[in-house]
């Protein structure tokens, strides 16, 4: 163990016996790391397992994900219970969900069911009142536009090595600012802001029912309703049929009309929305997998960049408002992943 590790292992010995949850049987275990600098661990006690996070403080803030993680347990949303936290250390104990991400179980067999059970709990994050030491920053015009920014600068640029002249900027430009617009005009509720199969949980309830339990929410703000649907629904990691999506969301629709979450809207504004939505949340996260790669040496998002580009591309071809902007990556932004595909085989 490194000494950080070591360091963990003998704050949550102590934590565990001063709370009366057992005594370690064992090492901390990896459980893994993420895309930011924590790393999780679990402890195996004689009757249990806790989830142990690893935060440094000179690098994460670890107050944002107790304050909502708190306040989300409170209203009835199945977030991990916070049984200690120590910031200066970077520490915190957690209940442990296991290991069942909801990636793997989404089979065509039992994706309508696991989807409708996703859904519905995201109405009950939509629903949730901020916490009043808390309350969620918005996602407001200066995040959005930083978001996109991360596309041209670490993607086109850095990954692609593209070069962007005046008419191509001035594009992204007055694209950026269609979406942009287009979320702010939404209903604004609470964004869990990465709502997706890869931090949804299956687990069991006391009665044996197959529950949801959410993680990884430390970002979460107030903005537009549809980004979680599609972030869940048009997944970086896992690809359904156009068809099959639209279903879905126009069932999410129907749900969060009878929540009080939106209504009024036809359904061709409802799925401009969850559209025009998708390709901002898409264009942001091909900058994000491509910094990941340069800037932190996390290679393995590259493989998902091309489903990413399928999303901007599919839906920027839909609409006549975003017919420059595709045509462009059709003959610019492609090509150029595509060489940059090939030239990667060859080195591999």
């Amino acid at each position: 163990m490194d000494l950080r590790q070591h360091r963990l292992h003998d704050w949550v010995t102590t934590r565990l016996s001063q709370l009366n949850l057992g005594e370690p049987t064992g090492p901390l275990q990896t459980v893994s790391g993420d895309a930011s600098f924590r790393r999780y661990f679990r402890q195996h006690t004689a009757s249990s397992q806790f989830i142990c996070v690893d935060a440094p403080p000179e690098k994460e803030d670890s107050r944002p994900f107790v304050a909502i993680a708190r306040n989300w347990f409170a209203q009835g949303v199945n977030v991990p219970q916070v049984l200690d936290v120590d910031f200066e250390q970077g520490f915190m104990l957690l209940s442990d969900f296991g290991d069942r991400l909801l990636l793997p179980e989404l089979t065509a067999d039992q994706a309508d069911d696991l989807y409708d059970l996703a859904m519905d709990r995201l109405i009950d994050i939509q629903r949730t009142q901020p916490a009043a030491d808390y309350p969620l920053p918005a996602y407001d015009a200066a995040l959005l536009d930083r978001e996109m920014a991360l596309f041209p600068d670490w993607y086109l640029t850095r990954h692609l090595g593209l070069s962007l002249d005046a008419h191509e900027q001035r594009l992204l430009t007055e694209t950026f600012e269609l979406l942009r617009d287009t979320a702010m005009g939404q209903p604004q509720v609470p964004v869990h802001r990465d709502y997706h199969s890869r931090n949804l949980m299956l687990v069991d309830d006391d009665n044996g029912q197959r529950q949801l339990g959410i993680i990884d929410f430390q970002d979460a703000v107030t903005g537009a309703f549809t980004y979680d649907l599609v972030s869940l629904l048009r997944d970086c990691y896992i690809q359904w049929p156009d068809e099959q999506v639209t279903a879905w969301a126009q069932r999410y629709f129907e749900k969060a009309h009878a929540a009080g979450i939106a209504g009024g809207q036809s359904p061709e504004q409802l799925m401009l929305w969850f559209d025009w939505m998708g390709l901002q949340r898409h264009i942001k996260v091909a900058g994000i997998f491509a910094r990941l790669h340069h800037r932190d040496g996390k290679s393995g998002y590259l493989n998902d960049i091309p489903l990413t580009l399928h999303y901007i591309e599919s839906v920027a071809a839909r609409y006549d408002g975003l017919s420059q902007f595709h045509q462009w990556l059709t003959d610019v932004v492609l090509p150029a992943q595509q060489a940059y595909e090939a030239a990667r085989k060859v080195n591999n």
